[in-house]
């Protein structure tokens, strides 16, 4: 059932005044991967009376009014992804098309999404219930933060906003804990999960917001700080100086069990867009997360330019078999559903099923990470749980396929001695559409140890195991390697090798190269705006020009001679490239 949108959906259900009305930048899709949706279910299965707007016209009341004023609260966020990202390409160039949007036009989600929606909230309703944010924007941006399009350090969001809270993370408990405070009354300091302003400091004091402003290391240590603080298990709350007011942000919210996520995922979606927005068009992430389960949340990979350690946290979760079987068995009764499930996976899919025991009891090291510079010997990688699930969904009457298109990581195959082959095996003979996506990044042991990624051995190993297992299986199929141009660190001369390195070791000429985007919230953004690797505090080369950053690109994905080995001049053979 959808959640209402519209007034007549209110009057049909016999609801005067919801008790929580949900604004975000995505049209709204009832999924549970659309986050708006999930934790719009949370608290409608905790007996709330739960609205959602999604992507209102931000120039007049006509979209925020049209559901009235909640009783408890505004929940804000952007969406699915930080709305600049969404609008704006590495090179700061408008993007014409969005996934989330009906028609795919790139024209109903506003730039900071979040700071316009709390706006437009308060512009219409005076005096009007707290504005709560969340998502993905909300929560990278919580505290004193650099910002890539406007080449600043912003203050925290919740003090751009004028909100009232904010939850970050997953928030699957720290909402249904603040709307439980407001709805008795209840005071709201203490939950966790949450942050608030405060003119009385709390917790460890980051250095504040005009500190970090006018000194990059004191803007460092800030982050340090703050990322340090992120586990649930070791964290300690924090607070940030605003113009004599504090930023307060309270410890994380504990992981959800396996019970938990079983119980959210059993939650009625439909798994589709709602009708209001049907006649503008579809919606082109349904193509893929329709007929996809996600099994897991969080991720130990820690990848310096990657901001799900902070989002979703470095401790991986994952759901039940049953839980995850119960929801391939309910694609079976939808008509549209042609026996493919298209993803089944995670942040990392081959994350599934295990962690370290260690950090399930301590949480996550201080003082190391689990896979770089190398996996550490407490994580032991077992990809056996996902074996076993793989097959028993395959099994399933109506199911056809089962497939793995979440991105993997080769490091964590290759460390597994007793099931690693078997699940590369299992993958490439059934569970591959044709290409596996990996994610090497670069090739050059400086830029990989800015990125916090694994070297080039692991690579070619992995690359000579599918190749392999491929031929055994008879299929011609490729792996897609994701690379990154400019990121900090890496210069011209850094990509010619990373070409020269593809065109000779893995026989392709790539044509999809990212340049990096600085977003909040990671060590890679911290790099490339003090120009200091965090660690050591070196000065490193950081390619701001766009003229630059596109050359760099270019490097790789050009098909000069100069870069074909005589291997590469010799007639084509078969499975040489992507085509």
């Amino acid at each position: 059932m959808f959640l209402p949108t519209t007034p007549s959906e209110l009057n049909k259900l016999s609801i005067k005044q919801l008790d929580i009305i949900l604004v975000t930048g995505d049209a709204y899709i009832d999924s549970p991967f659309m986050g708006v949706s999930l934790i719009g279910k949370v608290l409608a299965d905790k007996g709330y009376r739960v609205g959602i707007i999604g992507q209102p016209d931000i120039e007049g009341p006509g979209d925020i009014s049209r559901l009235g004023q909640p009783r408890l609260f505004w929940g804000v966020t952007a969406g699915a992804v930080d709305s600049m990202v969404a609008n704006y390409t590495a090179s700061k160039k408008r993007r014409q098309r969005d996934d989330y949007t009906p028609g795919g036009i790139n024209n109903c989600r506003p730039d900071r999404a979040v700071i316009a929606y709390a706006n437009l909230i308060r512009r219409y309703f005076k005096p009007t219930v707290p504005i709560v944010l969340g998502g993905i924007e909300a929560s990278l941006r919580r505290i004193a933060h650099y910002d890539f399009w406007s080449n600043k350090i912003r203050r925290s969001i919740l003090f751009d906003a004028r909100a009232d809270f904010l939850v970050y993370g997953m928030a699957h408990a720290s909402i249904l804990n603040l709307a439980a405070a407001l709805n008795n009354e209840e005071d709201t300091r203490n939950i966790p999960g949450i942050g608030y302003i405060s003119k009385e400091k709390k917790g460890i004091e980051l250095p504040g917001f005009e500190a970090v402003q006018k000194d990059k290391h004191q803007y460092i240590e800030s982050f340090k700080l703050f990322y340090a603080n992120t586990d649930p298990i070791t964290a300690k709350g924090i607070c940030q100086e605003h113009n004599n007011r504090y930023l307060v942000l309270n410890p994380p919210e504990k992981y959800s069990t396996t019970a938990e996520l079983d119980a959210i995922h059993s939650l009625d979606f439909e798994r589709n867009l709602h009708p209001y927005h049907r006649d503008k068009g579809s919606v082109r992430a349904l193509e893929t997360i329709k007929f996809s389960i996600p099994t897991h949340y969080g991720c130990y990979g820690e990848c310096n330019f990657c901001a799900i350690t902070v989002h979703q946290g470095r401790t991986v979760r994952h759901r039940s078999e049953a839980s995850i079987i119960a929801e391939a068995k309910s694609f079976t009764r939808d008509k549209d559903f042609k026996g493919y499930i298209f993803d089944l996976g995670g942040p990392t899919a081959n994350m599934y099923g295990y962690e370290c025991k260690k950090k399930l009891k301590k949480g996550a090291c201080r003082d190391k990470r689990c896979l770089f510079p190398k996996i550490c010997e407490s994580l032991a990688p077992d990809h056996s749980p996902q074996i076993s699930l793989i097959r028993k969904l395959e099994r399933l009457p109506g199911i056809k396929k089962v497939f793995v298109n979440s991105g993997i990581r080769y490091d964590l195959i290759l460390n597994d001695k007793k099931h690693g082959n078997a699940y590369l095996e299992k993958l490439t003979r059934d569970n591959v559409s044709g290409q596996m996506k990996v994610a090497p990044e670069h090739t050059d042991k400086k830029v990989l140890n800015h990125m916090g990624k694994q070297g080039i051995d692991d690579l070619l190993a992995f690359k000579q195991a599918f190749d392999r297992l491929s031929k055994k299986s008879d299929k011609k199929q490729f792996l897609t390697y994701y690379l990154l141009a400019a990121h900090p660190g890496c210069d011209l001369k850094d990509m010619t090798q990373l070409k020269k390195f593809t065109s000779e070791k893995l026989n392709i000429n790539p044509e999809q190269v990212q340049i990096f985007t600085p977003t909040p919230s990671t060590f890679s953004t911290l790099m490339y705006y003090t120009r200091l690797d965090p660690f050591t505090l070196e000065k490193i080369f950081v390619e701001k020009s766009p003229q630059g950053k596109e050359k760099q690109k270019q490097v790789v994905t050009n098909k000069a001679r100069e870069f074909r080995t005589k291997k590469n001049r010799q007639p084509k053979k078969s499975g040489r490239s992507f085509k």
